[in-house]
C-alpha cells in the first residue's frame, strides 16, 4: 500500500516538537506540502529543515499562539492566498495537571480557548477551501481521556471531551462534502509533555523518575511508551484516499492501556 499525498497541503499545529513534529515529517514523506504552526520560531525552523522535499514540495511555517484566535486567523488568511489547504491537524499541548475541583474557572476558559475555540477558528478558514475542492481531512490529536478520564488531569479531561464532541458533530455536517473529521487518542507517548508529567509525579510522590516511568509502563499491555512516529503513521493513513469512508471516530493508539471498547 503506497500513500500518495502529492499536491496536498497540510496545516500542522503544534509542530515544533513531539507528536506534531512527527506528523509533519511523515506527511511530508508522503508528498504533502506542510505549513508548520506553533509558537517557538527557532524550533519550527529546525523542523522545517527536516521535512522531505523529494516530491518538489514547498514548506513554510507560521509562529503564532493558538490561543490568540485573532492572530491565528490573520496568519492563515494570509497564507491561503497563495496555498490551498486539504488537511488540518489540530494538535496542542495539554493543560497543566491537577484535580478538577481545585482548578480555577480561568484554567478551564484558557484551555477551552486554546483547544476548542482555536480549532473552530481554523475550521472556519479551512472548510470553505476544502468544500470547494471536494476533499478535506480534519484530524484532532486529543487523548485517551476521551474514553477514560485520567486521574490528576481534571481540566484536560474536560476540554478533551469537549473537543471530541465538537469533532463528532463536525463529521456529521461535513461528510457530504468529502471532508472527514476524526480523532487520534494517543496514550503515553515519549514526548517533552510526558517527561513533564513524570517529573511532576516524581516531585509529588517523592519517588524517582525511573520508578514512576516503570510504574506507568506496567499499566500498558505492550509494556512501553509509544514513540511519536507511531502516532503519525495513523494520521498519514487517515489523510489518504484509503480512509475516505472513515469518518467521525476516535482511534486510541495506546498499546492497549484504555480499558473501554
Amino acid at each position: 500500500m503506497e500513500i500518495n499525498l502529492k499536491n496536498k497541503t497540510a496545516w500542522v499545529f503544534g509542530s515544533s516538537g513531539g507528536i506534531g513534529r512527527a506528523v509533519a515529517i511523515e506527511l511530508s514523506r508522503a508528498g504533502a506540502n506542510i505549513l508548520l504552526i506553533a509558537r517557538n520560531k527557532n524550533n519550527l525552523k529546525k523542523v522545517l529543515n527536516n521535512l522531505c522535499v523529494s516530491f518538489g514540495q514547498k514548506h513554510d511555517f507560521v509562529s503564532v499562539d493558538m490561543s490568540n484566535t485573532r492572530d491565528l486567523v490573520l496568519a492563515l488568511e494570509k497564507y491561503k492566498k497563495t496555498k490551498n489547504v486539504d488537511i488540518v491537524i489540530n494538535n496542542s499541548g495539554g493543560p497543566k495537571g491537577g484535580l478538577a475541583h481545585l482548578a480555577s474557572p480561568s484554567d478551564y476558559s484558557l484551555a477551552f480557548q486554546q483547544h476548542v475555540l482555536s480549532a473552530q477558528a481554523v475550521a472556519q478558514v479551512a472548510i470553505p477551501l476544502m468544500t470547494k475542492g471536494g476533499f478535506g481531512r480534519i484530524i484532532n490529536i486529543i487523548s485517551t481521556s476521551v474514553k477514560q478520564p485520567i486521574n490528576g488531569l481534571g481540566v484536560s479531561n474536560t476540554v478533551r471531551g469537549a473537543m471530541a464532541n465538537w469533532s463528532k458533530t463536525l463529521s456529521s455536517e461535513l461528510g457530504q462534502h468529502g471532508i472527514t473529521v476524526n480523532n487520534i487518542l494517543p496514550g503515553a507517548t515519549q514526548t517533552d509533555r510526558l517527561d513533564e508529567l513524570v517529573k511532576t509525579k516524581s516531585e509529588q510522590s517523592g519517588r524517582s523518575i525511573s520508578e514512576i516511568r516503570k510504574e506507568m509502563e506496567t499499566t500498558i499491555p505492550c509494556g512501553r511508551f509509544a514513540e511519536a512516529p507511531e502516532i503519525a503513521y495513523m494520521v498519514v493513513f487517515l489523510c489518504s484516499n484509503y480512509a475516505n469512508y472513515v469518518n467521525g471516530i476516535n482511534i486510541p493508539i495506546d498499546g492497549g492501556r484504555t480499558k473501554s471498547l
